[in-house]
Protein backbone atom coordinates (compact mmCIF):
# COMPACT_ATOMS: atom_id res chain seq x y z
CA UNK A 1 0.00 0.00 0.00
CA UNK A 2 1.74 3.60 -1.22
CA UNK A 3 1.00 6.41 1.11
CA UNK A 4 0.98 9.76 0.11
CA UNK A 5 1.85 12.19 2.74
CA UNK A 6 2.44 15.93 2.29
CA UNK A 7 6.28 17.49 1.70
CA UNK A 8 6.53 19.84 4.97
CA UNK A 9 9.46 22.51 5.24
CA UNK A 10 10.84 22.22 8.33
CA UNK A 11 13.22 25.03 7.88
CA UNK A 12 14.78 26.73 10.82
CA UNK A 13 13.45 30.07 9.06
CA UNK A 14 9.83 28.11 8.88
CA UNK A 15 10.45 27.08 12.66
CA UNK A 16 11.14 30.54 13.79
CA UNK A 17 8.56 32.62 11.82
CA UNK A 18 5.85 29.91 13.56
CA UNK A 19 7.35 30.57 16.92
CA UNK A 20 7.51 34.12 16.31
CA UNK A 21 3.75 33.56 15.53
CA UNK A 22 2.99 31.70 18.83
CA UNK A 23 4.89 34.60 20.51
CA UNK A 24 2.76 37.72 19.27
CA UNK A 25 1.04 39.51 21.70
CA UNK A 26 0.70 41.31 25.15
CA UNK A 27 2.94 39.55 27.82
CA UNK A 28 3.28 40.54 31.76
CA UNK A 29 6.90 39.62 32.86
CA UNK A 30 8.08 39.04 36.05
CA UNK A 31 11.72 38.67 36.28
CA UNK A 32 14.82 38.51 38.78
CA UNK A 33 18.80 39.81 37.92
CA UNK A 34 21.31 38.19 39.64
CA UNK A 35 24.73 39.41 40.05
CA UNK A 36 26.93 36.18 40.51
CA UNK A 37 29.47 37.80 42.63
CA UNK A 38 28.00 40.44 44.75
CA UNK A 39 24.64 38.55 45.38
CA UNK A 40 22.57 41.34 44.68
CA UNK A 41 19.32 40.42 43.07
CA UNK A 42 16.73 42.81 41.33
CA UNK A 43 13.33 42.36 40.45
CA UNK A 44 11.50 44.21 37.29
CA UNK A 45 8.42 43.64 36.37
CA UNK A 46 7.21 44.68 32.50
CA UNK A 47 4.71 44.42 30.10
CA UNK A 48 5.84 43.41 26.43
CA UNK A 49 3.96 43.85 23.40
CA UNK A 50 5.16 41.65 20.48
CA UNK A 51 3.66 42.08 16.66
CA UNK A 52 4.59 39.84 14.01
CA UNK A 53 6.47 41.34 11.28
CA UNK A 54 6.34 39.76 7.73
CA UNK A 55 8.73 40.23 5.22
CA UNK A 56 9.08 43.27 3.24
CA UNK A 57 7.63 45.17 6.38
CA UNK A 58 8.74 48.74 7.09
CA UNK A 59 10.32 47.76 9.84
CA UNK A 60 12.28 44.98 8.52
CA UNK A 61 13.60 46.89 5.40
CA UNK A 62 14.47 49.87 8.22
CA UNK A 63 16.27 46.63 9.68
CA UNK A 64 17.83 45.11 6.18
CA UNK A 65 19.27 48.61 6.16
CA UNK A 66 21.18 49.04 9.55
CA UNK A 67 22.59 46.09 8.92
CA UNK A 68 23.79 46.68 5.06
CA UNK A 69 21.61 44.11 2.91
CA UNK A 70 22.20 44.30 -0.14
CA UNK A 71 18.56 43.17 -1.00
CA UNK A 72 16.38 44.96 1.67
CA UNK A 73 13.68 42.45 1.74
CA UNK A 74 16.12 39.84 2.54
CA UNK A 75 14.43 39.43 6.16
CA UNK A 76 12.31 36.54 6.14
CA UNK A 77 9.90 37.50 9.24
CA UNK A 78 10.29 39.59 12.19
CA UNK A 79 8.55 40.86 15.32
CA UNK A 80 8.10 44.58 16.47
CA UNK A 81 8.46 44.53 20.01
CA UNK A 82 7.46 47.46 22.64
CA UNK A 83 8.52 47.39 26.31
CA UNK A 84 7.53 49.09 29.67
CA UNK A 85 9.58 47.79 33.07
CA UNK A 86 9.37 49.18 36.43
CA UNK A 87 12.32 48.18 38.82
CA UNK A 88 12.29 47.26 42.39
CA UNK A 89 15.06 49.36 43.48
CA UNK A 90 14.24 53.13 43.83
CA UNK A 91 17.68 53.70 42.56
CA UNK A 92 16.51 53.13 38.70
CA UNK A 93 13.53 54.47 36.88
CA UNK A 94 10.86 53.06 34.81
CA UNK A 95 12.31 52.34 31.04
CA UNK A 96 10.24 52.59 28.18
CA UNK A 97 11.54 51.47 24.43
CA UNK A 98 11.55 49.25 21.57
CA UNK A 99 13.23 46.59 19.24
CA UNK A 100 13.03 44.92 16.06
CA UNK A 101 14.25 41.64 15.69
CA UNK A 102 14.14 40.20 11.97
CA UNK A 103 15.48 36.77 11.07
CA UNK A 104 17.61 35.47 8.29
CA UNK A 105 18.82 31.61 8.21
CA UNK A 106 19.73 30.98 11.70
CA UNK A 107 20.54 34.64 11.99
CA UNK A 108 18.92 36.70 14.42
CA UNK A 109 19.56 40.61 13.49
CA UNK A 110 18.18 43.43 15.73
CA UNK A 111 18.35 47.11 15.58
CA UNK A 112 19.80 47.32 19.60
CA UNK A 113 21.35 45.15 21.93
CA UNK A 114 21.17 44.31 25.93
CA UNK A 115 23.06 46.82 26.59
CA UNK A 116 23.81 49.10 23.84
CA UNK A 117 21.40 51.28 21.25
CA UNK A 118 23.90 50.01 18.22
CA UNK A 119 22.60 47.01 15.67
CA UNK A 120 23.71 43.65 16.62
CA UNK A 121 22.96 39.96 15.38
CA UNK A 122 22.49 36.27 17.67
CA UNK A 123 22.84 33.29 16.40
CA UNK A 124 20.10 30.99 17.67
CA UNK A 125 18.24 27.56 17.16
CA UNK A 126 15.74 25.94 17.75
CA UNK A 127 15.78 22.19 19.53
CA UNK A 128 12.03 21.83 19.27
CA UNK A 129 8.83 24.40 18.05
CA UNK A 130 8.34 25.50 21.70
CA UNK A 131 12.20 26.51 22.40
CA UNK A 132 14.58 29.25 21.04
CA UNK A 133 18.15 29.78 21.86
CA UNK A 134 20.17 32.83 21.42
CA UNK A 135 23.98 33.74 21.72
CA UNK A 136 25.14 37.64 21.21
CA UNK A 137 28.12 38.62 21.44
CA UNK A 138 29.24 42.49 21.78
CA UNK A 139 31.33 44.76 23.80
CA UNK A 140 33.20 41.90 25.23
CA UNK A 141 30.31 40.13 26.80
CA UNK A 142 28.35 37.05 25.87
CA UNK A 143 24.35 36.88 25.68
CA UNK A 144 22.97 33.18 26.79
CA UNK A 145 19.29 33.14 25.82
CA UNK A 146 16.74 30.27 26.59
CA UNK A 147 13.06 31.51 25.27
CA UNK A 148 10.35 28.52 26.08
CA UNK A 149 6.72 28.38 25.35
CA UNK A 150 4.68 26.81 27.85
CA UNK A 151 0.98 26.15 26.44
CA UNK A 152 -0.25 29.58 24.72
CA UNK A 153 -0.40 31.86 27.88
CA UNK A 154 2.76 31.34 29.83
CA UNK A 155 6.65 31.40 28.65
CA UNK A 156 10.04 31.47 30.34
CA UNK A 157 13.10 33.16 29.76
CA UNK A 158 16.44 32.69 31.23
CA UNK A 159 19.86 34.65 30.39
CA UNK A 160 23.26 34.18 31.20
CA UNK A 161 25.82 37.05 30.65
CA UNK A 162 29.49 36.96 30.66
CA UNK A 163 32.37 38.54 30.43
CA UNK A 164 36.16 37.48 29.76
CA UNK A 165 34.61 33.63 30.40
CA UNK A 166 33.47 34.50 33.41
CA UNK A 167 29.47 34.50 34.38
CA UNK A 168 28.06 37.38 36.27
CA UNK A 169 24.72 37.67 35.99
CA UNK A 170 21.98 35.77 35.19
CA UNK A 171 18.29 36.74 34.56
CA UNK A 172 15.09 34.75 35.31
CA UNK A 173 11.85 35.46 33.50
CA UNK A 174 8.35 34.16 33.68
CA UNK A 175 5.87 35.79 31.20
CA UNK A 176 2.22 35.56 31.02
CA UNK A 177 0.03 36.33 28.30
CA UNK A 178 -2.73 39.14 28.54
CA UNK A 179 -5.40 40.97 26.58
Amino acid sequence: MKYDLPQVNLSVENLIAEFFRQSEGNWQSQRRYYTLKSGDVEEVTSTLSIRLLEQGSPELVELAQLHEFADHTGLICGVYTTWESNYSSSQRKQLSGSTVFGVKGNILYRDRGFATSKPVTAKYSLPDNKTMHLRTEYGGSVFEEEIKLIGSHHRTRQTIISRASEEIMIGQYLEKRWK
